[in-house]
This record gives C-alpha cells, structure tokens and sequence, in this order.
C-alpha cells in the first residue's frame, strides 16, 4: 500500500483485516487496498454572498477552534467578498489573517478583504461589574491604532478576570471603530431580556453602529434555563432588534459567531468545554460556518425580503465602510543611532586588514563590499551595531558570547565581533607578515583541518581559520532579508545585556517580546482523556489521536521570549506595530510584552535574542580556576578531537564509564542520542563535528535518513546532508544556477519537500537518487554557522575537561547539576554504578528527573574512575554554590 498518496484532507474507502492489537489493546484495521473518492466539501451556492462579520479563530483562549488560514481560505473558496477576525479580547489572529489574504488574493481571481476586530469586555465604569461583550471593527488606520491602544488598556489597565474596556476609554478612542452590539452578552440584548422600555433601547442602540442578531440555537440554552419560555420568545428578541434598527436607521446584521468551521467540529468544542468542567460542555450549539442560503434558511421568520436584508445587505453595507487595512506596517524601523553606517564600514575595514594586513586579497574585499552593500543599503546597520556594542560591553565583563542562527554566515559579524565564526573558506594566515593562502577544495571543511603549516619567508607559524559559509543562508540571496542576529549570553549576565539595551535607546522604547502558548499534543490528549472519563466512555486509540488534532494550536495563554526584546525607534509608537500586555495576564509582573508573536513584528522592528546559556558561564568559570583563556585553545588540538571518538585521552576504558567516546557532560555531545551518532560515525576532524551537530538538531536528517545513508554505504559522513547551507554549495558545485540552488536549499531545510521541477533541474545536474531523495525527508535544518558555534563552544570545553579535570568536574557540577544525589554519589564509584544500572532499568519508564539525574551520576562515575573523588561537605570550607576544588577531588556546597 502506497500511504505517501494519502493525505489529510483524503476521502478513501478501504478494505482490510481487523485484529487484535496488543500494544493498544483494541481492535484494529490493517489495510490492504484502498480507493480515493471524490471530496464532498460543503458549498456556499447562494447567487447573493453573505458577509461574516463575527467569528472566532484558535486565539481565541479556550474557545475557538478554526485554523486562522482555515477560515480566510474559506470565506475565499465560497467567495465571500470580507470576513471579519473578531477573537475574544485577542487580536493575535492578525498577522496570520494579513499573510493568509496576500497568498489567496495573490494566486486567486477572487480578492477577498479582511476586516479586522475584536470582541471586547465593555464596562461603564472601571468596576467589577460584570461586563457585555461588544464587537470593535476597524475601518481604516486611524482605526486600527485606536483599537490597538484600547487592547492595550483593557490588558495593561483595566484587567478584572478579562481585559475590560471601559467606555470613557472607547470614546476617547472611537474614531474609526465601528462598534456591534454582539451576542447574546451585549449591551442592547441584556437589555431587552430585562425588560428595558423602548426609550432605554433606543438609547443604548444608538451607541452602537450595526446591531446583531443571531440564529436561535446560538441562544436555545435561554429555553433549558427558563429565560425565555419559548422559541417563539427568542424569535421575538431579534424581530424587536431588527424593527429597532429599522425606526433607528441602523443596520441590522445576522452573524453566526463562528467558533469551528463544520457541523463535526463542534465535538472539539465540546471537549474542551469539558476540559475546563464547563456544566454546560454537552449543551448543543451549532456555531460552525453557515452557507449564505442556511442563513437565509434561519432566518426566513422575518420574511424573505427582511431575511435578505440582515444575511445580505447589512452585512454589505457595514463592510463597505471599512478600507482594506494592514494589521503590521511595510517596512524596516529600526532604532536611529547616528552615525551607524560609517562605524559598522570603518570598523569592518579596520578589523580585516589589522588580521588581513593593509592589501587585502582579493576574496575577503569582495566579499566585504558585497555584505556592506546589502547591511548598509538596506538599512540594517544598526542592528550590527547594538549587536557588536552588547558583544563587546560582555566581553569587557568576562563574559564571552555564543553567536546562534546564521549570523556566523557574515563575515562582517565576525570582523565586528559578533560572532567567532569566520566565513571564509578555509585558510593560512600570518599575524606577522599577512601571507594568506586559501583552501578552496570543497574537501577541505575547514580551516581547523588543515595541517600545520609555517611560512618559511618570515619562520611564522600559520594561523587556520575559516569555515566556509555562504553569506545567502543569512540575509537571502538579495541580501534584503532582515537579519536575525541571536546571541548566547550567560545566564548569569543576561539581566545585565538587556539592561545595557535600556540604557541604549530608553526602557520606554524596549519591550519583552510577546508568545502565545497553545495546546500542545500532548496536553490535547490529556484533555480527550478527561472528556472520556467524565462520560465514561472508552474512546479508542485512532479517534482519540483524530480528537486531539483537533483541538492542538488552541491559544491557552502569553507568555514572553525568554530572552527577546523589541526596540522601537524614537519616532514611533509602539501601537502603531501591536498591542501590549502583561505575559499570562499577571498584572502584578511588573513585565510589559508586545501582544502580537514576536515573529510577526520581526520584519518590522529590532528584534534582539538575547539569551541565557550555561555555556559562557562555564567558560567563564574555567577561564576563572585555570587562568586559561578558552579562546586560545586550538580546534586542530588532537588529543581533544580523540576524545569525540575514543575515551583513551580521559586515561580510562570504556567499561569504565559505560561509554566508548568520551563526551559526558560535552555541551550538544553529552546526551546518548549524539553519543550514539559518534559511535556510529567516529570523527576524525573539526568539520565532521559540526556536520554531526547540524544532523543532530535537524528533524529528520539523521533517523530513517542519514544515518541508514552511512550505516548502507550509501553516503560517507562527508557525503549526506548535514546542514541547510551544504545543499546550496553542493548544488552550486554541480553546475545548477545560484539562484536555484539558493531556492532548493529553501524549501528542504523549511519541510516543504522538492517539486517535479526542482527534480528535473537537479537530475540535469548529476545529483544522485539517494541525496534527493533524503532531501524529501526532512522536515528542519541547521544552519552551518549555528553548527560552527556550538562545536567551537563544546571543543574548548572538552579542552578543558582533559588538560583540568577538576576545574571541568566543578564547573559542570556548579553550574549544569540540576539533580545531585549526594547520599549516591558520596557512596563511591560501585554505589553510582550501581544507581545508573537501576536507571537503566526502567527503560521508557524513566522519568525525565530521573534521566536529568543519570546525566550527573555518568559524570561522577567518570570522574571516579579517573582517580578524583567527592569530598563530604565543611561547614567552614565548602562554597555556598561552588563545587570547590580540594586536593584530588570537589568539596561538596
């Protein structure tokens, strides 16, 4: 059977044979055959459309269930002329929406508008009273800053169990904002089931530019609660709007409040309600998408010419009073720092001829003006030059800085001290006379690899550096991509690199970064486990999996980047860009976040990664107990690079530890997943390090992929896919075009798998099947750079674990030992083997406690069976947090 031609979405008829499966302990169906059948989507086939303009998406937390590009697309496929974006108090569907309408109308001959809008909590006072819900649709830009600035408030000032809006606030801000009066939850409603007089309501819809109706069953729970006493009742209800609206000259429109797209998705709904023990959970509420002819259908109790006025025209009206409107500006703001330009160029040159010497040779200058022309022409100058400033305020401190993503792609990263990372091929230096030779054979992966070398002209030993990384996987082929520069700080330091930004551009001008936290799969079969449980039901494996995608992505709450910041220029206003909030609504955090995902503002404004790493605090802690600067350990040192393959530099044997490579407690090396990589693979060189860490961190690169490639003798280490750049230079080097080999490397490293096209182009270049075909597989890539970074980090410290054993054992103990057992590791090296073999044991019934602890016993065993030993803790010795080194062993904290 042929399962890469099933896709989601397929309607299939099978035939197969059921049986018992023990794993799941149910019956199952093993397929045999199957046929595609043609789909049945549902249709909107009204000659007149009708225009949504309530509906909600997964932002909105806990209760909604449609899919953002979903519903666009919908709205699109029935050819609706606008849909409305209206989350409870959330508007951080937006940015999705905007890309959703762009791809629709930039392929499709029907254009499609969103209109953007929230549902808000309207109070009178700022009291704890209990709020109506309200719709604010915004009609142009003046708008859409205005509803910005009343989220804002309503989460930042006004938050009472929801983000209120109180009314003095909306009409400070009313310009451009249409006001509807909601659901059954609205002000105008509210009133007519307390029996308001027509003066009262003629009143309060007088605030309001459109009132709502909706379908009966949206409100049949006033029947079961003996609100109303019939249907005949809530049919009465909306008549009276709609004749309020008539004597009023207020339209009148019927919405469905959409929380799912079909009828079947309620059951999502439902689950989650039940999640949240909602008594109401069973209750039938049909709040899916409805065709133009079921809302006519619905509501042909007011006549055919009313009903057509409310689904139809109403709605058309209300949307041609709205503009088409961007929910985030074009463009690039970045923060003006005067003089940018001209430091970024001066210290660039400067730096590459005081390593290069004065007549630099040909490549480095080329490649420089190529990436100042791109930096500075496109107006991303200043993003290096807060990045080199927060580099180099760190470094001063102590603290050295990892570089992560691609920034090590740039070589005027590293000539600004950004980032260690040199991009260059491979190559000799002279810091004494500036001979350089480049290593251009595509073998040679880096410079640490190459041999030593003196120049005989001046007797210099020869420097080797360069890594080779194309400078696209950075900012695009264009060179115009925004860059995205993160940087690894230490734990230790990082409160103080944001504040350093304060102190740059003004802590009223820098903000956390915003994120949204969803249901997780795992968390989504948590709550289909509860819902089972509640009603007592057993629901077998593959519908419970079918349940929980269903409502996996729900927004839950916000939250913030744990080292993102946002930096808005002088000159601009943040509700110009998003909303702000606390993170998880806690007012009391004293933190203010940016509403919107931090990636969807990305392009648009600063946005620094800065963030906490254990690494630089051990270096740090290294540099402190041995006086050894990390950065002078050489890459090319052999007796470290053994150690990635062998145990002998650690002077003990494999039954020893348990391990034949000797990398415990080696950032990115140490976990029995690469561990188990170096021992299928045995690294000879600095490179194939770092082809090993960009298999490890890519998503299915390694398993079912390159490591079948190895284990085969398809493909040598040297030969598969590693990193996202080596696709690009690999294809380059078989004569494809640039600009396509640029867009293959795009679409594999992003999951998107190859087209027909781009198989055909690269079988006309000799690429052979096995190398496409791994292509296909992978679902993420590494950037190489990132790769580069991480090895260097880890080399030096394994460095340091063979050349200073108790300075490696402390640091590691001080600072990565989340679970120590001391009473275990106190016992002696048989009492911590014998700890790991329980662990072991348990097999996939270990916790992850459990396994954090492993990781630290693994290094204690070593550590014993290298000679050293635990000492027992001094109330008068030992360190308050430091593992102190004490004779031959650590002094306990």
């Amino acid at each position: 059977v042929d399962y890469d031609r099933i896709n989601i979405g397929d309607r299939i008829k099978v035939k197969g044979r059921t049986r018992f499966e023990a794993r799941f302990k149910e019956t199952a169906l093993f397929l045999e055959q199957y046929a595609q059948l043609d789909k049945e989507p549902r249709q909107d086939t009204g000659t007149g459309k009708r225009i949504v303009l309530h509906a909600h998406t997964k932002m909105s937390s806990l209760d909604g269930l449609t899919e953002v590009k979903e519903l666009v697309r919908r709205a699109a496929q029935w050819r609706h002329p606008a849909i409305a974006i209206t989350d409870h108090a959330s508007i951080q569907a937006f940015p999705i929406a905007y890309a959703a309408q762009k791809e629709i109308n930039r392929s499709s001959d029907h254009k499609i508008k969103i209109i953007y809008g929230v549902e808000g909590y309207l109070v009178e006072n700022d009291k704890k009273e209990r709020p109506w819900h309200i719709i604010l649709l915004a009609c142009n830009g003046a708008g859409l800053k205005n509803l910005y600035q009343l989220v804002s408030l309503s989460y930042l000032d006004h938050f009472y169990r929801q983000p209120r809006i109180p009314r003095q606030e909306l009409l400070k801000h009313r310009e451009g904002l249409l006001l509807g009066t909601a659901c059954e939850a609205g002000e105008l409603f509210r009133a007519l089931l307390n029996g308001a007089d027509e003066s009262e309501l003629e009143s309060i819809a007088g605030f309001y530019d459109y009132l709502e109706i909706q379908p009966r069953a949206n409100n049949s729970f006033m029947l079961r609660k003996g609100i109303v006493k019939s249907e005949e009742d809530l049919l009465e209800l909306n008549r009276r709007i709609v004749s309020l609206g008539r004597r009023l000259n207020i339209p009148v429109v019927a919405t469905g409040d959409v929380h799912f797209l079909d009828p079947h998705h309620e059951k999502f709904r439902t689950i989650i309600k039940a999640g949240q023990d909602y008594e109401d959970a069973e209750e039938h509420l049909p709040l899916y998408f409805q065709t133009t002819d079921e809302m006519l259908a619905e509501f042909a109790y007011l006549g055919p010419e009313e009903a057509a006025k409310v689904v139809i025209e109403g709605p058309a009206l209300v949307s041609s009073w709205i503009g088409d409107i961007q929910p985030v500006p074009d463009g690039f703001y970045p923060p003006k720092i005067e003089g940018a330009e001209q430091e970024i160029a001066e210290l660039t040159w400067q730096n590459a001829r005081a390593r290069y010497g004065p007549n630099l040779p040909p490549l480095i200058e080329e490649r420089i003006n190529r990436e100042l022309n791109s930096i500075i022409g496109h107006g991303f100058s200043v993003l290096y030059l807060i990045a080199h400033k927060l580099v180099k305020k760190s470094n001063q401190d102590g603290y050295l800085v990892g570089s992560r993503g691609s920034v090590g792609s740039s070589l005027v990263a590293y000539l600004t001290g950004i980032t260690e990372v040199n991009a260059l091929p491979p190559h000799y230096i002279c810091p004494d006379c500036y001979y350089c030779e480049f290593v251009t054979s595509h073998t040679m992966g880096c410079g640490a690899d190459l041999d030593d070398k003196t120049f005989p002209d001046c007797g210099h030993d020869l420097v080797k550096d360069g890594f080779n990384i194309p400078f696209e996987t950075f900012m695009g082929f264009e060179g115009d991509k925004v860059p995205d520069i993160d940087l690894n700080f230490s734990g230790d330091y990082q409160s103080q690199a944001h504040q350093y930004v304060e102190e740059l551009f003004g802590s009223h001008n820098v903000f956390r970064a915003g994120t949204i936290s969803t249901i997780a799969d795992k968390t989504a079969f948590g709550f289909v486990k509860k819902y089972a449980e509640k009603q007592d039901i057993q629901i077998k494996k593959s519908e419970m999996t079918r349940l929980a995608a269903g409502i996996s992505g729900v927004r839950r709450t916000t939250g913030q980047h744990p080292g993102g910041l946002i930096v808005v220029p002088t000159d601009k206003d943040i509700v110009e860009f998003t909303p702000l909030q606390h993170p998880a609504d806690k007012k009391d955090s004293g933190i203010i976040t940016t509403h919107f995902e931090y990636h969807a503002i990305g392009d648009q404004l600063v946005k620094l990664d800065i963030l906490g790493h254990d690494d630089p605090t051990v270096i740090k802690e290294l540099e402190d107990l041995t006086g050894v600067r990390a950065s002078r350990v050489s890459l090319s040192d052999r007796r470290t690079m053994l150690l990635f393959s062998r145990v002998e530099p650690l002077g003990v044997s494999s039954e020893d530890i348990g391990s034949t490579v000797g990398t415990f407690g080696i950032p990115e090396f140490g976990t029995p997943f690469v561990r188990q990589m170096l021992e299928t693979t045995r690294p000879t060189t600095f490179s194939e390090l770092v082809r090993i860490s960009g298999l490890s961190h890519g998503t299915d690169v390694w398993l079912n992929n390159a490591q079948s490639l190895i284990e085969n003798d398809t493909a040598t280490l040297n030969e598969v896919i590693c990193t996202r750049d080596d696709i690009m230079m690999y294809l380059i080097r078989q004569d494809m075009v640039k600009t396509q080999a640029f867009e293959i490397m795009e679409k594999v490293r992003k999951g998107k798998g190859l087209q027909a096209k781009d198989i055909e182009m690269m079988e006309k270049c000799h690429i052979p099947d096995w190398y496409i075909c791994s292509c296909q597989k992978i679902k993420y890539m590494f950037p190489k750079a990132h790769a580069v970074a991480y090895v260097t980090m880890a080399f030096r410290i394994a460095w340091f674990k063979i050349n200073y054993p108790l300075a490696f054992y402390s640091s590691f103990f001080g600072i990565r030992a989340e679970d120590f057992d001391t009473q275990t590791i106190l016992g002696g090296y048989a009492t911590v083997r014998e700890r790991i073999a329980e662990i072991n044991k348990l097999g996939f019934g270990t916790t992850q406690k459990e396994r954090r602890l492993q990781t630290v016993l693994e290094l204690a065993l070593e550590m014993y069976a290298r000679g050293f030993h635990f000492q027992p803790v001094d109330l008068y010795q030992s360190d308050a947090r430091k593992f102190k080194i004490s004779g031959n062993g650590l002094l306990l904290p």
